[in-house]
């Protein structure tokens, strides 16, 4: 039995049913912490042990400061594990090879198993290849299958292998929106020692978008897969007491704003407020004024404003989203005596105490847009076109928006007299698509050419080639996919067509949506503007895309147009949605239909014609745009209860591909050594009982400089993989041809791949190597330090036995948390990176794969130091030490012999970060764990 130093054990009765809590009000300062620290207040009072979660641990959470810096390490323990296939599967083959480790070292394999409920949803493997036709969905399921199926004949064997595992097949929904549809408890129950036991449900995952849950009440991040497979075991998160930033929210929504609107405007808000590290709450009055699937939708991007999590507390609209999908009454019931009972119940005239507090009034929302490469990087709709132009121009974003913020601000939209606006818009000079509408124009000149079934078109800069529905951000959404839903049919009943440069997709989150849509009789006219279903997944947002039209793609690739994606994701880094669209905006799924109608970023939406409607009139947005009572009609008449129930009674089944696959039994896996897919990966090698002593970074060598907000989709492998890249040579040499290539996520379960894929992003910039761009390194193993691949030249320097080391600059490593962003760059022999700040999940990443981060005095960077990266570097300090000092001593050699000497600290951050660092990484860590115990 835990401890209960605290006296809080007691009973919550609910209906006929008795369940043990731990009270939260036996705590005198509970009342005043806000909703997320009262959850992890009670996971620290229901794990206590007096070893890894102390008395001392939940005193600190109670007596929680919230300005303070220097915060308490504490022992968090989640409920559960959520996992997508391009992260869960490299999660499963190193429990598989732990499996192997702990054989050979002569212990019990059925050690190795998750201790938690672990799901993983396979989500990110289906391609749009075809789209546009009502083939499209079936067709590119089967190659997925195809692609796949060693990938999926390794989870189908995990899920019958391992306890707590359980797989939701392919083609089945993405895993942040079946995490809010179905699988999340709110209140989580589990029978326990003395019974029943309640308490919050909690979890993380290997996805960054894993708060997309946190919309409904429950707390749970993204974590790197090395940190969710100790999670999986059973290891508590070592984490530090976080400052919690209040969001309050006042007002209403603006007519024809939307949920994608306020969450870019949010992203925009709290990425110059600062809140990375930190956890966001949303509070006020303006809280009973959003919708659940709004929440999800501020939930879903905290990574992009580069907060752990951004929650909103329960309330009755946390239990009518529990009622419309479809979860039993009893649970229901249980959520709210739960909730009410602990005080994690939303009082909107009651105010916790906060680190920091941040107000934004929902009536000065805009329709917008983000891009062309950040999400953060918000641009009103109503100087979207004026922006572009100066972005084709080469300026940056800050120069593209600057000083037109205050244009159009005289425009409403929707127009709430359409005829006079019409009327004056019609007076503006007509907008040629592919033409530049602005004050700002540049030589260039659109490239005729004739698509398939000899309709002739012209391509430009600027032009939308891709218009993709897809990404769990807003496709969980009701209200803006029958919105889109809407928008649709209206242009449809106008005369109106997509461009036919444009490649046209749908990729909802789950199968209700479509559900809906046709109950609502929406599908038939997404359908007839291209929208048809392509699968259910992410799609477009992570890279799966697919080919761009032929002709357009060759006119593309031959004139070096810089040609858009818009979509509605949360996602749009360089080099992330496709390899020749340079610019990629985000938006909400009605905008997205909208782009598709125009086919240009040159259109200003606002003022002018999307085209020439059947009566030969010019129809506007405004013409077309549904009203929100509108929207609300459809959903109360198409969206009920039974559409979720029915559509997850058999959620973890799977089609006949995937009951079909051939599953070997036994408790080690059997390996394939003719699989391109899934290979036994070299973690555990010459990995023993013992650790050994912490040494010195000797006579290494820099195999990157890098820039400021270098991503983990800059360094992780990710979407097409290049025929003449180290990846693609590999992939030839074993047989595979182009077209069975499939994509870096979908072959992350081969460590072989994944390293020559690891800095290979075509838009990375090493000034190591100036002039290039993609993965290309100067190698100084060689005479004359030429110019080659990063993956070249790693296997030269460690064939000579030199480590390596990294420079970069501010917020190394945003973005996705990609476990692999660390795995390869330790597999590649880097030993230690050094930057100006770091982004949360990957650095703690690199210290789970025994990889030490460190930072620049405050102040200090490579520029300003002067180095160049041709240096010989030496780290000192470390040797000697049983855990990592605080800072070490850092000597940059030149070639003329000139020394540098300058600190750096090492931001291994909590003790037990520390135990992973001195076991080489959390792998062996555990591995070392599970033996001793």
């Amino acid at each position: 039995m835990s401890a209960n130093s605290f006296d809080t054990r007691d009973q919550l009765r609910v209906d006929d049913v008795s369940y043990r809590i731990h009270r939260l009000d036996r705590i005198k300062t509970a009342h005043r912490l806000p909703y997320s620290l009262k959850v992890l207040l009670e996971n620290l009072l229901r794990k206590e042990d007096g070893r890894l979660v102390t008395r001392e641990q939940i005193q600190a959470m109670a007596d929680w400061q919230p300005q303070a810096t220097q915060q308490r390490e504490i022992q968090y323990t989640p409920a559960r594990v959520l996992m997508q296939d391009f992260t869960g599967v490299p999660c499963v083959v190193d429990l598989v090879a732990m499996r192997d480790a702990i054989i050979a070292l002569g212990g019990d394999p059925q050690r190795i198993n998750p201790l938690v409920p672990s799901e993983l949803v396979i989500d990110h493997s289906v391609i749009a290849d075809v789209f546009g036709t009502p083939e499209a969905f079936a067709t590119n399921a089967e190659l997925e299958f195809q692609r796949n199926v060693e990938r999926y004949q390794m989870l189908r064997w995990a899920q019958q292998a391992f306890d707590n595992f359980k797989v939701v097949p392919p083609d089945t929904g993405i895993c942040h929106q079946v995490n809010l549809e179905y699988l999340s408890r709110v209140v989580f129950t589990r029978e326990g020692p003395d019974g029943m036991e309640a308490y919050p449900d909690t979890l993380v995952g290997t996805d960054s978008h894993t708060p997309m849950v946190n919309g409904l009440g429950v707390l749970g991040w993204g974590v790197g897969g090395i940190e969710a497979e100790a999670a999986m075991l059973g290891q508590p998160m070592s984490m530090l007491i976080p400052q919690v930033v209040g969001l309050k929210l006042t007002g209403e929504f603006p007519p024809g704003t939307t949920a994608t609107d306020l969450v870019l405007t949010v992203a925009e808000l709290l990425r110059k407020t600062g809140v990375v590290g930190k956890f966001v709450e949303f509070y006020g009055p303006g809280v009973a004024n959003i919708p659940l699937a709004n929440r999800a939708t501020l939930g879903n991007m905290s990574p992009e404003y580069g907060a752990t999590c951004a929650i909103f507390p329960i309330d009755q609209e946390t239990l009518s989203y529990m009622r419309l999908t479809g979860r039993p009454e009893h649970q229901i019931r249980l959520v709210e005596a739960y909730a009410k009972q602990q005080g994690m119940w939303h009082d909107p005239n009651h105010e916790p105490e906060f680190s920091q507090t941040v107000e934004l009034d929902l009536g000065t929302l805009q329709p917008s847009i983000a891009g062309p490469k950040r999400p953060q990087d918000r641009i009103p709709v109503r100087v979207a076109p004026a922006a572009v132009g100066a972005l084709l121009q080469g300026q940056s974003y800050e120069n593209a928006i600057m000083g037109r913020l205050d244009e159009g601000l005289d425009e409403s939209f929707p127009a709430s007299d359409p005829v006079s606006v019409a009327s004056d818009r019609d007076n503006d000079p007509p907008h040629r698509p592919g033409r530049c509408n602005i004050d700002h124009d540049w030589p260039h000149a659109p490239v005729a050419i004739a698509l398939a079934g000899g309709e002739s078109s012209e391509i430009d800069n600027g032009h939308v080639v891709i218009a993709a529905i897809t990404s769990c951000t807003n496709t969980s959404n009701p209200l803006v996919m029958i919105g889109a839903g809407l928008l649709a049919k209206h242009a449809v009943e106008k005369g109106l067509t997509r461009k036919p440069w444009v490649k046209t997709s749908l990729a909802p989150g789950s199968r209700v949506v479509t559900d809906y849509y046709e109950r609502a009789g929406l599908t038939t006219y997404l359908d007839q503007l291209g929208f048809n279903l392509v699968g259910y997944g992410c799609t477009t947002c992570i890279g799966n895309s697919g080919p761009l039209i032929p002709e357009v793609a060759a006119a593309v690739e031959e004139h070096k147009f810089n040609v858009s994606a818009v979509l509605s994701g949360n996602r749009n880094f360089e080099g992330r949605i496709h390899p020749q669209t340079q610019m990629n905006f985000l938006a909400s799924p009605m905008l997205v239909v909208a782009y598709a109608l125009v086919g240009t970023m040159h259109a200003n939406l606002l003022k002018e014609p999307l085209g020439t409607g059947k009566d030969g009139k010019p129809v506007y947005l405004n013409d077309i745009w549904p009203s929100i009572s509108e929207i609300r009609k459809v959903i109360d008449d198409c969206v009920q209860a039974e559409m979720f129930t029915k559509g997850y009674a058999d959620v973890f089944a799977g089609d006949a591909n995937w009951k079909s696959l051939d599953v070997p039994a036994g408790d080690a896996f059997r390996w394939s050594t003719d699989s391109t897919y899934v290979r036994q990966p070299p973690y555990f090698d010459g990995v023993g009982r013992d650790t050994r002593p912490l040494t010195d970074i000797i006579g290494a060598r820099v195999l990157a400089k890098l820039g400021d907000s270098v991503t983990t989709d800059h360094i992780s492998p990710a979407g097409a993989i290049k025929v003449d890249s180290p990846a693609g040579k590999y992939l030839t040499g074993h047989g595979v041809e182009r077209k069975d290539f499939n994509s870096y996520g979908s072959r992350r379960g081969n460590h072989e791949v994944m390293i020559r894929g690891t800095f290979a992003n075509i838009r990375l910039r090493n000034q190591l190597a100036p002039g290039t761009e993609g993965g290309f390194t100067r190698d100084f193993s060689q005479a004359g330090a030429p110019v080659t691949s990063i993956y070249d030249a790693s296997v030269n320097y460690i064939a000579a036995g030199t480590p390596l080391v990294i420079l970069t600059g501010k917020e190394y490593g945003s973005g996705s948390s990609r476990d692999w962003a660390a795995k390869g760059t330790a597999l590649l022999g880097v030993r230690a990176v050094i930057a100006e700040s770091y982004e949360r999940i990957h650095r703690s990443n690199l210290i789970g794969m025994g990889v030490l981060p460190l930072q620049y005095r405050q102040g200090e960077s490579a520029e300003s130091l002067g180095l160049t990266g041709e240096e010989t570097f030496e780290i000192t300090g470390l040797a000697g030490n049983e855990a990592p000092p605080h800072e070490v001593s850092v000597r940059a050699r030149d070639a003329d012999g000139k020394v540098k000497v300058f600190g750096a600290l090492v931001r291994i951050d909590t003790p037990v970060e520390a135990d992973y660092y001195r076991h080489g990484g959390i792998l062996p860590y555990m591995l070392r764990q599970l033996l001793a115990d």
